[in-house]
């Protein structure tokens, strides 16, 4: 048998499978989606089986076999390994890029030197001296072990294992391991017969105090119990037990334990909710789908506090009673304790959980809990994805469109591309939930293939229980200024501020803008501080006196003084979160503030302890960036102040006014999701922009309508779709000049193209659209230097049937063999979230 295999080579010579025979022994354990160490050139690596073949192309004596499989369950199923494939294609990744990415990152492999018995191994046995004669039977009777290890058991031998190996007796070779290793517990096992106990008991001495009241112990609960919780309840040592244990009386062994995130934490079981007549129109139409196996892709609008996450629970129960699976995206700043309580009540120990606040360690035994079949629910953010699931019946995601489902690492996916890709193999439902929609989904439900929509569009346009939506006012913060009001909060938001204190009701206030300031400036002269790695300005922290880069982390002390011209004239510009909180304690004395933004919630656990003070009521204003817009639903919440609606508004980018309707519409939703109304005041400069007026009525086809018309005139998406590509380099020159070369390339490459797809398109009348591509570029990017290398960027619209990736990749490979040796990096971003 042959395995085609991906090495862990992300380079463009090993993009493709490689033969490898698989030896006899391990033919049972090697299948499609295996983990396989195998020899390449001098290394051994970490490769994924993608093909299983009878027969090899490649001469028999040359083809190398592996060497061992690293998983007893492959961590990938088939289903996935072609959908690396897919993804390589369409994101221009290599395909191991693709694979892995799919695998938590305990998965991912480790490379440490080894040690075997070499060839000489017994010329030196015979004479050898008593320490040479250990270390061998130590790594004979080991097989293989490290370098590390090997040292630690003869921690003064290191000259002796070094001439073992020069003279052939040690082999030196590489050892692919996991980052992440199993937990495991010593734990006491109780004999069967508890007479064995009993007759221990007499037989100790009288002094023996310790060792029987740990039979006695024993006696009284005859079950495994860990060696640690034995200890803590008895006041016992770890020789106290191990001397009973050496005695034979009971067991002593490792027991592999789970680290579960939620260990200690009970979850109350919830039953299902009775539905309003529009939930329940709603779960129909998708309980239909998923009986059937029919793959389909649902879009939810549903305005906040309708009921949404009532309708996933329940249609996820119904793929369940199917002996289906399903799959759950929230976006990773709404996965707070409150989602995952939600799911775990309905649905207890049959979910796993997965995202970045999680250990290594915990996302590593979660994963393990998916492919070995103990799971039937995953919920995550982005990865969550590529749970290995076999028998996928649902893949709902969350608020679908948040940015953050987009990947800006390669393979730049979008998990809601991935979700699609996913459910039509296994005839599965998409639904995709926002109060929000990203235009693109909308368009979708709009556009029609084979007299079809894409995706079907489900609406939801009440709350539960009829509560109304919070009132919304518009605050122009240039009257305020007339009006000779300099603060940060405008009268109206001040006033409703103290009422909520008084009527001991809570606040939640939106920047979305972390730090104290935006900029530091000297008045005299208009120096600004910037990052000397970045075209950037720092950022001023004032808890640490700091002034930071947040794109590379650079960071330098704050100054007095002027660099440029001495002046002390060094004043503070723009808002940051910090600076609110300041003004507010001198505002409002005695008020109680949580903070929440990058810079107070980098500590595991520290979203849910701040979420959790701000439900008990230890606080009266919860304040953050974009992390307190969405996902929180808080019955006190009567308040909702945006401090700056303009910071979106303003960034150079197409997108920038769906941005700003979205985070205003969902940060509104925090307020009045109960019996108490809401209101909500919005401060911007810019009020008669069309996105804060839809979003101060809450009117989403308005904003949608106007928005497309924008986007169709300017040949934006969702009417064209973009490709955008980055070059960077420390050379300017050299930098500008490889940019318009590989542009040269990419239009002559795409005039070919499309000259034979519109041939094609007058001779087929039925093509949907004649193919068109353009390329815009190269220009310096907006930022246009990050970590000392400048940046230049070109962006493709096309339509139609156009292979543009294919184009890309082909132009790609062009470029890079003639500029292999000049260091230049270029990135390619398929359907870019950002055009920074």
């Amino acid at each position: 048998m042959y395995a085609k295999v991906i090495v862990d080579v992300p380079a463009k010579q090993t993009n493709r499978a490689f033969d490898y025979v698989v030896p006899l022994p391990l033919r049972k354990w090697v299948e499609v989606g295996s983990r396989v160490g195998v020899p390449f050139g001098p290394r051994v690596l970490q490769g994924f089986v993608v093909e299983l073949q009878e027969e090899s192309s490649v001469d028999p004596k040359r083809v190398k076999a592996i060497q061992h499989v690293m998983d007893v369950v492959p961590p990938l199923t088939p289903e996935l390994v072609g959908l690396g494939r897919w993804m390589s294609g369409m994101y221009l990744c290599h395909e191991v890029t693709a694979l892995q990415a799919m695998l938590p990152g305990a998965l991912k492999a480790k490379y440490e030197r080894g040690i075997q018995i070499g060839d000489h191994a017994g010329e030196q046995a015979r004479t050898a001296l008593p320490d040479v004669l250990d270390i061998l039977e130590f790594v004979r009777l080991k097989g293989t072990v490290g370098m590390e290890a090997l040292m630690e058991r003869f921690p003064n031998e290191g000259l002796l294992v070094k001439q073992l190996i020069e003279s052939g007796a040690l082999s030196e070779v590489q050892i692919v391991k996991d980052r992440m290793n199993t937990k495991k517990a010593l734990t006491i096992f109780p004999p069967e017969q508890i007479g064995v106990l009993e007759d221990a008991v007499q037989e100790l001495s009288v002094r023996a105090v310790k060792q029987k009241e740990v039979l006695r112990f024993l006696m009284d609960h005859p079950v495994p119990i860990r060696l640690a919780e034995l200890m803590d309840k008895l006041q016992v040592g770890a020789g106290t037990v191990k001397s009973l244990s050496d005695k034979g009386w009971f067991e002593l062994r490792e027991v592999e334990v789970g680290r579960d995130p939620y260990a200690g934490r009970t979850f109350l079981r919830t039953k299902p909710l009775p539905l309003t007549d529009e939930q329940d129109h709603v779960f129909q139409e998708i309980q239909s789908a998923v009986a059937a196996h029919r793959h389909e892709v649902f879009l939810l609008q549903g305005v906040t506090g309708s009921g949404k996450t009532e309708v996933y629970l329940q249609s996820i129960q119904e793929c369940l009673d199917q002996g289906r699976e399903a799959i759950v995206l929230v976006p990773e700043i709404s996965l707070t304790p409150q989602m995952v309580e939600r799911f775990k009540g309905r649905f207890g120990d049959l979910v796993a959980v997965l995202h970045s606040r999680l250990s290594n360690g915990e996302r590593y035994d979660e994963w393990r809990k998916i492919t070995r079949r103990q799971v039937k629910v995953v919920i995550g953010a982005r990865s969550a994805i590529f749970a290995p699931f076999t028998r996928i019946g649902l893949i709902i995601i969350d608020e679908e469109h948040e940015s953050s489902y987009k990947q800006e690492e390669s393979p730049k996916y979008h998990a809601r591309e991935i979700a699609v890709q996913r459910a039509l193999q296994h005839q599965a439902v998409v639904v995709l939930g926002s109060a929000t929609p990203s235009l693109e989904s909308i368009q979708r439900t709009r556009s029609y293939r084979g007299g079809k929509p894409s995706y079907r569009l489900l609406l939801m346009q009440q709350r539960v229980a009829g509560r109304p939506m919070p009132k919304v006012h518009i605050v122009d913060m240039r009257e305020e200024l007339k009006g000779g009001n300099r603060s940060m909060f405008s009268r109206p938001l001040y006033k409703a501020i103290e009422e909520r204190l008084h009527k001991k009701e809570q606040t939640v206030l939106l920047l979305n803008r972390r730090g104290y300031a935006t900029f530091v400036m000297c008045r005299t002269c208009g120096f600004v501080s910037t990052c000397p790695h970045c075209d950037i300005s720092l950022t001023y922290h004032q808890s640490s006196r700091m002034l930071r880069c947040h794109y590379c982390g650079y960071a330098e002390r704050e100054v007095s003084q002027c660099p440029s011209c001495s002046s002390e004239h060094i004043r503070h510009f723009g808002t940051g979160t910090q600076r609110v909180e300041e003004e507010l304690g001198k505002l409002f004395p005695g008020i109680r503030v949580i903070r929440m933004d990058v810079d107070t919630t980098t500590e595991k656990g520290s979203h849910e302890k701040w979420l959790t003070m701000f439900r008990e009521k230890q606080a009266d204003v919860l304040l953050g960036t974009q992390m307190v817009a969405k996902g929180l639903d808080f019955p006190d919440v009567t308040l909702v102040g945006v401090i700056a609606a303009d910071t979106v508004l303003n960034l150079p980018d197409f997108r920038s006014a769906e941005r700003t309707f979205q985070l205003l519409t969902q940060v509104a939703g925090r307020a009045g999701r109960h019996e108490k109304l809401g209101e909500v005041f919005v401060q911007t400069y810019t009020p008669e922009h069309y996105s804060v007026q839809c979003a101060s009525r809450h009117d989403f086809g308005g904003f949608a309508n106007h928005e497309l018309d924008i986007r169709a005139t300017l040949g934006y998406p969702p009417f064209q779709r973009l490709i955008l590509i980055t070059f960077s380099h420390e050379e300017l020159p050299l930098l500008v000049k490889s940019a318009e070369a590989f542009v040269t390339r990419l239009k002559e490459l795409a005039a070919d193209q499309l000259r034979s797809e519109n041939d094609l398109f007058s001779a087929v009348e039925q093509t949907p659209e004649p193919a068109h591509m353009e390329v815009l570029g190269p220009v310096a990017s907006p930022i246009s230097r990050i970590k000392d290398r400048y940046r230049f960027q070109c962006v493709v619209k096309y339509r139609g049937n156009v292979q543009a990736s294919q184009l890309i990749g082909s132009a790609v490979s062009w470029f890079e063999e003639r500029s292999s040796k000049e260091k230049l990096q270029i990135s390619v971003d398929v359907d870019p979230q950002y055009l920074m």
